[in-house]
């Protein structure tokens, strides 16, 4: 079945989403909570907090006062929707509570749809109807796009035309108001919030219709002219084809860049391309912490300066995780290049991970890199514990939409074969592109083991040879791979550009084992990035660790200093926070002045260092699991002296 990003026979990419199911182990158990405890829960979630009942007020079918604290609060619905629809494609698309609370929620978005086309539950109820005339901030566009994303999802999920309709006549109406000067078209602008940009591709991916994808072309190119002031935080400060850095409002940026990639794709366009390699470099190596997370500032969501990459003050919205993962696939795809699905990795079992309890009912919007001792905790939407809902809930049903869709981030194929982006305990399958079949069945407990068995279970009827292509992760220092009669290592193993490629005469029954070493390690970070100087973390395969106060009772972490000449010892812990594998490391507590001992913070620069006090056992355990037990400190980053 087509996934969230599906791009035409046409399309000038590297690589195809190929087919993937999620059987067991680590991301099977995430998105069993998903879709047990998270989804189902949306729309209660939704009800309480006035989205539904905004659509009925819209439909006329309710009395009342809209509710909610912003003019976009529709996209909550189309979000979940949209995680809704992928749901249930792997269960019964027609029957079961599930299929009946989407045709039910369905049916309310499309009796609130006015004649023409046009849906906003805020501008239709608060605003008189009064339409575009707030494009910086009432991102009408906006939720246009996240509806029109659950359209695509639901009619590929269900075949069913319901919910595609409406789509496509909000779609023909933004057709037919907005369009360049010269047009005859009524507005030339551009959304505060890019997402109807990448919405309006998958559209034409859906239809076949090319107006949809010269639209979403016409809102790229017309970002960075002023037409909402200039600021960089809408994106329209410098033209996407010009810009040579990342810059605002991080989600914002994302989305837009995510459709650069469509439009690159779809249309072949070289400077396209060259913009989006050129500024997910940028943002990689100057602008990306290392959970994958992405915004250096509170205020205005924003990127920051190269190299800011601040602990405790560190945004990181989980939106921004979601839309990172969402660029990098379809760059991947573009490219065929494998750093894109070395980032994903890392963003997907850190960054993103952590947005959501591991009981699925909570969620943290901001992800902190630390949390100090003595935190106070305000609340609110940009709260360092985690809530059950926020009044801008977009980070939930955005957590719930990409983990029902997971299966579709994992595989590619191209001409020479299948290739295998991410590792799970599932069956990869794919076609060679002239109705061949091929198919491998994998077994593994990654990430806290690092062996990868597959199995062959689809090869061509005429015997000929394909590829099996395997990444090699960017942080894997040792590996080992099995095939057949030949073992390959890092010395002589076939590895360009991140991947290794066997290509043979499968058979059925064939068999590859890849093994990873999963040694955990300390990283440092570039000298520039002044927050973490003197500092390290603790990873080990694709996982970022961090300390928390509850397991190191009798004192705080904020004066602990990592003793970098003991070994870091593993111990799996099937008893902590669902089953985690934690890194013991040694350190000391420096015998730090109180308070009381002093008016003054500072001193000269030549005193002694404070003395070391008695050692002090860490464990550290997976970042994407802490704020899980109890409130209090929390660091990645670790000081050294």
């Amino acid at each position: 079945m087509p996934g969230p990003i599906q791009p035409t026979p046409a399309a000038r990419t590297s690589l195809r989403p190929a087919t993937a199911t999620i059987a067991d182990g680590f991301w099977h158990a995430r998105r069993a909570v998903n879709g047990r405890v998270s989804l189902p829960q949306g729309p209660q979630l939704l009800e309480t907090a006035g989205n539904l009942h905004n659509l009925r007020l819209a439909s006329g079918a309710a009395e009342g006062e809209f509710e909610g604290a912003y003019p976009f609060v529709d996209t909550d619905v189309y979000k979940w929707l949209e995680a809704a629809a992928w749901q249930l494609a792997q269960e019964s698309p027609g029957d079961g509570e599930l299929a009946a609370q989407v045709d039910a929620v369905i049916a309310l978005v499309a009796a609130a749809q006015q004649p023409d086309g046009y849906l906003n539950t805020y501008f239709q109820l608060v605003k008189g109807g009064e339409r575009y005339q707030d494009l910086r901030w009432g991102h009408e566009l906006y939720c246009a796009g996240h509806l029109i994303q659950a359209a695509v999802a639901h009619h590929r999920a269900t075949a069913r035309p319901e919910l595609l309709d409406v789509a496509v006549r909000f779609a023909d109406h933004i057709d037919g108001v907005f369009g360049p000067p010269g047009s005859g078209k009524r507005l030339d602008g551009i959304d505060g919030h890019p997402e109807v940009e990448t919405a309006l591709v998958e559209l034409y991916r859906e239809t076949g219709e090319r107006r949809y994808l010269d639209l979403a072309g016409y809102f790229v190119d017309r970002h960075g002219h002023g037409l909402l002031g200039g600021e960089a935080y809408c994106q329209d400060r410098v033209p996407v084809r010009e810009a040579v850095d990342v810059e605002g409002h991080a989600v914002r940026q994302l989305y837009l860049l995510a459709a650069v990639a469509d439009l690159a794709a779809e249309t072949g366009e070289a400077e396209l391309r060259t913009a989006a390699e050129r500024l997910w470099h940028a943002m990689t190596t100057t602008k990306t912490h290392l959970t994958g997370g992405l915004g250096a500032h509170h205020e205005s969501e924003d990127f920051g300066d190269p190299y800011e990459l601040p602990t405790e003050r560190a945004y990181c919205e989980t939106c921004a995780a979601i839309a990172s993962v969402q660029w990098s696939r379809r760059m991947a795809l573009l490219t065929g290049e494998a750093r894109y699905d070395d980032l994903i990795e890392r963003t997907l079992f850190n960054g993103f991970l952590a947005g959501v309890s591991l009981d699925g009912e909570r969620w943290l919007y901001v992800n902190p890199l630390q949390v100090r001792d003595g935190h106070t905790d305000h609340g609110g939407d940009q709260s360092a514990r985690r809530t059950p809902w926020f009044r801008c809930a977009c980070c939930p049903p955005n957590v719930m939409r990409l983990l029902a869709s997971l299966e579709h981030y994992l595989a590619s194929t191209d001409a020479q074969g299948l290739r295998v982006h991410q590792y799970v305990s599932g069956r990869y399958a794919g076609d060679l592109g002239d109705g061949a079949t091929v198919a491998v069945r994998a077994r593994t407990d990654y990430p806290w083991h690092g062996t990868v068995a597959f199995t062959v279970e689809e090869t061509p009827d005429d015997g000929r040879p394909w590829t099996l292509t395997l990444r090699i992760p960017q942080w894997a220092r040792e590996f080992r791979v099995r095939c057949g009669e030949l073992t390959y290592d890092p010395a002589d193993a076939p590895v360009t550009d991140g991947w290794l490629r066997l290509e043979r005469r499968w058979a059925l029954g064939d068999e590859v084992v890849l093994e990873l070493g999963l040694e955990p390690r300390l990283t440092a970070a570039d000298p520039r990035v002044d927050a973490v100087r003197g500092c390290v973390a603790i990873e080990r395969g694709p996982l970022v660790y961090c300390l928390e106060q509850v397991d190191h009772p009798g004192g705080g972490l904020d004066d602990v200093v990592l003793d970098t000449t003991r070994q870091l010892a593993v111990k799996h812990r099937p008893d902590l926070l669902g089953g985690v594998t934690t890194v013991v490391a040694a350190s000391h507590r420096r015998r730090l002045p109180r308070p009381e001992s002093g008016w003054w913070p500072y001193g000269p620069a030549d005193d002694a260092p404070h003395p070391a006090g008695d050692p002090v056992e860490l464990t550290a355990v997976p970042y994407y699991a802490w704020a899980n037990r109890e409130d209090g400190a929390m660091r990645v980053w670790l000081p050294t002296t």
